[in-house]
């Protein structure tokens, strides 16, 4: 440790009167200020490139990567103004004076130049927070590369070491591995939508066993990436199972309901339960699954309002499925009439009127029955086929209206509580006080 501190201090020592060397020299403020005018007229450049350039007519009938370099080049057009304007100047200064004077230009050159191919290669992907980690990385060891102090910085980097059990771990390991899985993890993502819409576009499976697939291979491929970014940095596997014991405890402690969602998940898209699509009711809540994720399943409610409920609900409690093996609904609607209305034509308008719905299942005709003779009148029940269950509140309110207007016709009442207040005595049995104001 003390000769790592001391090639440290000596590596600064050097640095500090290189630095001190070159702004002593009256080249430098040249240069820099050169710098700062390129930089300036860059800047002006970009602002009236953007507004006199309309990139969308110019590149109409360009090949697709030509466009794409161009729209490129145009939200990076201060860089590559003043990428050029440095290069002019380092060659005008090169041919004019010794290479040595012209040297902070020729760094700045191709600082310039390395942005502007970051640039053009992130702009491929999609995530902002992505491209910006990549872009300041790339741009980081692009510049040290170009100082000549890459190797100086790997070699500190990899001076300082904690070692746990069988593993040297070293800044430079950490940030080798985390390099690393931010690629394996991308180019897993892209694998595995690759794969979601493939299955997805297969009509011989049905949605759980597409969704299962799905979940499969992209805990598969995350497995794969894991393992395989670590091995590529030298991290022996073997060596984190002194950390095996405490995730094991950590899940059995703080991660037992992911854990328990996460399981309850695939026993769900494996007995085929419930599945994408269908209509459930779970508690006081009615929808239809439009999503099954690891932790939960997403219900539409369908007034705009999606329940998430975890996926241990569905497998601990009671769940309606209006679909699971057949999505005919049998509507019931409970209606009554007074004793005054003949019970045989009730029963019989009533059948008529929801075999007249256009939702009402032909092959299963309607059948209407007299239940109770009630205090207040006739109680009956009407229930009928649907093919589907959407809409079922929609359907059972159209029938009930159409029944309404029959019933209208024919002079059927419907019965209502009537109360009769009866006093004896000719008064009410309460003293009344009136109160004279002032």
């Amino acid at each position: 440790m003390d000769m790592d501190l001391k090639d440290f201090m000596e590596f600064v020592q050097t640095t500090a009167r290189s630095v001190g060397a070159e702004i002593s020299s009256p080249w430098f403020y040249l240069q820099f200020g050169l710098i700062l005018a390129a930089a300036g007229i860059a800047y002006a450049a970009e602002t009236a490139i953007r507004n006199r350039v309309d990139m969308t007519a110019l590149t109409m009938r360009w090949p697709l990567p030509l466009r794409h370099f161009a729209r490129v080049m145009l939200s990076s057009a201060s860089t590559a103004v003043f990428t050029l304007l440095v290069i002019v100047s380092r060659v005008v200064m090169y041919h004019a004076t010794w290479p040595s004077r012209s040297y902070l230009l020729m760094v700045a050159a191709k600082l310039g130049f390395a942005w502007l191919v970051i640039r053009l290669v992130t702009s491929v992907l999609r995530n902002a927070f992505i491209v910006r980690l990549v872009s300041i990385t790339a741009w980081l060891l692009a510049a040290l590369s170009i100082l000549g102090q890459l190797d100086t910085t790997v070699d500190l980097l990899d001076s300082y070491a904690i070692v746990l059990g069988g593993l040297r771990l070293t800044p430079l390991l950490v940030l080798k591995a985390g390099a690393l899985l931010l690629i394996a993890l991308w180019l897993t993502n892209i694998a595995s939508n690759f794969a979601e819409s493939r299955i997805n576009a297969t009509t011989d499976l049905t949605p759980s066993v597409q969704v299962l697939l799905v979940k499969i291979i992209r805990i598969g491929l995350l497995a794969i990436a894991i393992v395989i970014a670590l091995g590529a940095v030298g991290i022996d596997l073997s060596a984190l199972a002194v950390f095996s014991g405490a995730v094991g405890v950590g899940i059995g402690i703080g991660l037992q309901k992911i854990v328990a969602n996460f399981i309850s998940g695939i026993i769900l898209l494996a007995d085929k339960s419930v599945k994408p699509g269908d209509l459930v009711t779970i508690g006081d809540n009615t929808g239809r699954i439009s999503a099954m994720k690891t932790r939960y399943i997403s219900v539409a409610a369908g007034d705009g309002r999606e329940f998430l409920v975890p996926n241990e609900d569905l497998v601990t409690q009671k769940v309606v499925n209006w679909t699971y093996t057949d999505k005919n609904t049998l509507v019931k609607i409970a209606f009554g009439t007074n004793y005054d209305a003949d019970p045989r034509l009730v029963t019989k308008l009533a059948t008529e009127t929801a075999a007249a719905h256009p939702r009402a299942t032909k092959g299963k005709p309607p059948n209407s029955i007299l239940t109770e003779f009630a205090e207040a009148g006739m109680k009956f029940s009407l229930t009928f086929w649907i093919a589907d269950p959407d809409g079922m509140d929609n359907v059972k309110s159209d029938v009930m209206l159409a029944l309404w207007d029959a019933f209208k016709r024919e002079g059927i009442r419907v019965p209502y509580p009537v109360r009769e207040i009866r006093v004896r005595g000719g008064a009410l049995p309460v003293e009344t006080t009136v109160e004279v104001p002032n």
